[in-house]
């Protein structure tokens, strides 16, 4: 979607102009919109459409209008039926480091950062708000209090967030300015050519979903990606990888992995839930099955951070430990792998 105005992922504001791109297939606008919102259910949009807030170029239009090049589209929809205010939640979180200007969580996978997209408890934020509630800057009406950056929903890993307005803005400004360090570790599917590498371009939302990403040419869309990668470990069919961004754009490791082929093992978002390399023994179709019932999760994890403090103006760097989920079905496939070949029976 190009030159798309979308609202905040938080999904508070209600008035929303959208412009299809060049690349826009005909879709009727119920659909488009449902694509383009996803915190937007379908009786939202057909409750509009019935209000006649849907309005193409202008003008009100029914469900079944299709949406082509160029099309801007406008919608007025009803707020949710809900407390716009976040609700602080005695949630525990993994502390590695705390002092007076900021604290390093480690998240555990499955734990969404901040409300949105009908997640409104038991997010990252309800839990700060509950153990920093004597923190001025910990109110229920900032739906972001001190994050500075995020990981996604199912990538565990380390956090950093500010206790204070001054940390807040001086940590923005790292990681706005690409200062920071962060490095991740993945399973990826494949045998990588090489042993290092650098993967560049363009990431922006896909135009046939917009909860998706993809990898565009340099110059056309998206904004320029930089990922870095090393592999630390070969298992045959998967590799066990060290990345670097240089960028953080949303997915950025999840997309620059599929775009070049080997996608994160169990990444239902980017193809990496299905067998992408291997053998068509039922053994191995059932270990790889087990895998995937032991880590339900893309294997992706925020391993370690640097920064500069933004008090001190010291160099500090956290690391953390692989989370039980992906340790295991690493050491998994170590021992797929050796037994495969001491058996030499595939």
């Amino acid at each position: 979607m190009e030159d798309a105005e979308i609202p905040d992922e938080d999904g508070l504001f209600e008035h929303y102009r959208l412009t299809a791109d060049k690349g826009q297939a005909l879709l009727r606008v119920d659909k488009f919109l449902v694509n383009l919102l996803p915190h937007a259910s379908r009786s939202r949009i057909q409750a509009a459409t019935e209000a006649g807030s849907i309005h193409v170029n202008g003008q009100p239009v029914k469900a079944n209008y299709k949406v082509k090049p160029g099309d801007v589209v406008t919608v007025v929809l009803d707020y949710p039926k809900r407390d716009l205010k976040i609700t602080p939640e005695n949630i525990p979180l993994s502390i590695l480091y705390e002092d007076d200007q900021l604290v390093i969580i480690n998240k555990s996978p499955g734990m969404v950062v901040h409300p949105g997209h009908g997640n409104y408890s038991g997010t990252l934020v309800n839990a700060l708000l509950y153990h920093f509630r004597h923190l001025p800057m910990f109110n229920e009406e900032d739906p972001r209090p001190g994050l500075v950056h995020r990981i996604d929903k199912d990538t565990s890993g380390l956090l950093v967030i500010a206790k204070t307005e001054q940390a807040k803005l001086n940590l923005s400004l790292q990681f706005f300015e690409k200062t920071t360090h962060r490095k991740y570790v993945a399973l990826v599917w494949g045998d990588l050519k090489e042993d290092k590498g650098t993967i560049t371009g363009n990431i922006g939302r896909s135009v046939r979903n917009r909860q998706l990403f993809t990898v565009y040419p340099a110059g056309d869309h998206g904004k320029t990606a930089v990922t870095h990668y090393r592999v630390i470990e070969r298992l045959a069919y998967v590799n066990l990888v060290e990345c670097q961004l240089e960028t953080g754009r949303t997915h950025q490791i999840r997309v620059h992995m599929k775009h070049i082929g080997h996608p994160v093992f169990n990444d239902a978002s980017y193809g990496g839930d299905q067998i992408l390399r291997g053998t068509t023994f039922t053994k191995y179709r059932q270990f790889i099955h087990n895998c995937f019932e032991i880590m339900p999760r893309q294997a992706l994890h925020a391993k370690s951070i640097g920064f500069l403090h933004p008090q001190t103006g010291k160099m500090m760097i956290f690391e953390s430990e692989l989370p039980d989920d992906m340790a295991r079905v690493i050491e998994k496939w170590r021992n797929y792998i050796s037994n495969r070949e001491i058996n030499n029976d595939e």
